[in-house]
């Protein structure tokens, strides 16, 4: 674990060497254009025809009316109703929180399968490029595996290069609940891999999700691969600024907020999905017991007590990740602040042993990933602590009730 030297000469140096990364980046990568990528035709036709909308001479609520309104709503229909909205508007359905999670399910099925017969036509659509017919055949088959009768899909637009949302387990049941919030590069082909797959959102949360039942079989638990937001597309000015972060910290907290139950709910960050969890922090809700942060470049905030939560502040780092030379700092709102693995910090510092670099946290069989696990289902006592901070598990009154 890379600790941080404070020293005005090095912070000196680090702030130019911030400066220098930034012409860089602008030089070779410009900005990225990802910010206007959901104005596609087919979700905003959707949402207009859901507006219109009536069943049993009732209008429908607003698309984006707080989770409790749109849990109140589909409450007071029958089980019919419900299923017929979610067939005529399964792409609205399927995203909107506080909709019974089965439910949910069903409409993103429905979703899925039209975005694939959507990307069947792309393929053989001659006015495309072949790398634009590629990329439909891509998609095509992506969407094709999310139809696998075990999955269980929370979310899904694919809009722009997409986003999506998956759960294993009961979340219905659930007493602990774990969300995996992924760093840049995330969309709906990157949703998974099969090689790498513990880099990919989706392996990441089989993987917690495998170790939670080992760790705790009599635990109720379940596990969300979360890309339902717009990540930064590679190491260019957003993966350097906030703006994609807060948005996403808004989602991310909208989610939590909404989930059934009165599960506990501990979030897992890697990489920028550390940013969105650090600029979700402050208005969490009072369910998230815990943060984890892993190969983190930042939280948005110069300690874990600046980050004004309850929660919880988990930090880790594998001493290969290349995450530890970048300079942990925030100058004029590019960077995102302090090394939450520097001691000074204030986080809770656990062993990342075994993880072999940034995409390693979530593979089978390193400590950084029964680190998770232990801490996903409330086991605190069997964290194993980094060496810079024996005593990471201390204060904690009490195992899975805290």
């Amino acid at each position: 674990m890379t600790s941080f030297d404070s020293s005005p000469t090095l912070t000196a140096w680090r702030a130019l060497l911030a400066v220098a990364v930034v012409f860089v980046m602008l030089a070779t990568t410009g900005w990225s254009a990802v910010r206007h990528q959901h104005a596609d035709g087919p979700r905003e036709i959707a949402l207009a025809s859901w507006a219109r909308d009536r069943i049993a001479g009732r209008s429908l609520p607003e698309a984006d009316a707080p989770a409790y309104r749109l849990a109140h709503f589909f409450a007071t229909l029958t089980s019919g109703q419900q299923v017929a909205l979610a067939d005529k508007h399964p792409s609205v359905v399927g995203n909107l929180n506080g909709v019974p999670v089965t439910l949910r399910y069903h409409a993103n099925r429905l979703a899925i399968g039209q975005a694939a017969a959507a990307e069947k036509l792309r393929s053989h659509d001659p006015s495309l490029s072949p790398d634009g017919r590629s990329e439909a055949v891509q998609r095509m088959h992506r969407f094709r595996s999310m139809l696998a009768e075990d999955r269980q899909i929370l979310s899904f637009d694919p809009s722009g290069r997409g986003r999506a949302a998956e759960v294993f387990g009961d979340l219905d049941r659930a007493a602990r609940v774990s969300v995996v919030v992924p760093g840049v590069d995330t969309h709906l082909l990157t949703l998974e891999r099969s090689s790498r797959a513990y880099a990919a959102p989706v392996g990441m949360a089989k993987a917690l999700y495998g170790a939670e039942r080992a760790a705790a079989p009599g635990t109720r638990t379940a596990v969300i691969a979360w890309a339902d937001y717009t990540a930064p597309a590679g190491l260019g000015m957003d993966a350097a600024l906030g703006g994609l972060a807060a948005q996403g910290a808004l989602r991310l907290n909208a989610l939590v907020g909404a989930l059934p139950g009165a599960s506990k709910v501990s979030l897992f960050c890697h990489s920028y999905g550390s940013v969105v969890c650090g600029m979700a922090a402050h208005d969490a809700p009072d369910r998230v017991a815990d943060i984890a942060v892993a190969g983190s470049p930042g939280m948005r905030a110069g300690s874990a007590a600046r980050l004004e939560t309850d929660a919880r502040i988990w930090a880790m780092r594998d001493a290969d990740d290349w995450i530890g030379d970048v300079p942990h700092l925030e100058f004029g709102g590019i960077g995102h602040g302090a090394d939450p693995v520097d001691p000074a910090f204030g986080a809770r510092l656990v062993s990342a042993s075994g993880a072999a670099g940034h995409s390693g946290y979530f593979a089978p069989g390193t400590e950084s990933l029964g680190n998770f696990a232990a801490i996903g289902v409330g086991a605190y006592g069997s964290v194993r602590c980094a060496s810079a901070d024996s005593g990471c598990h201390s204060g904690i009154p009490g195992d899975r009730d805290s």
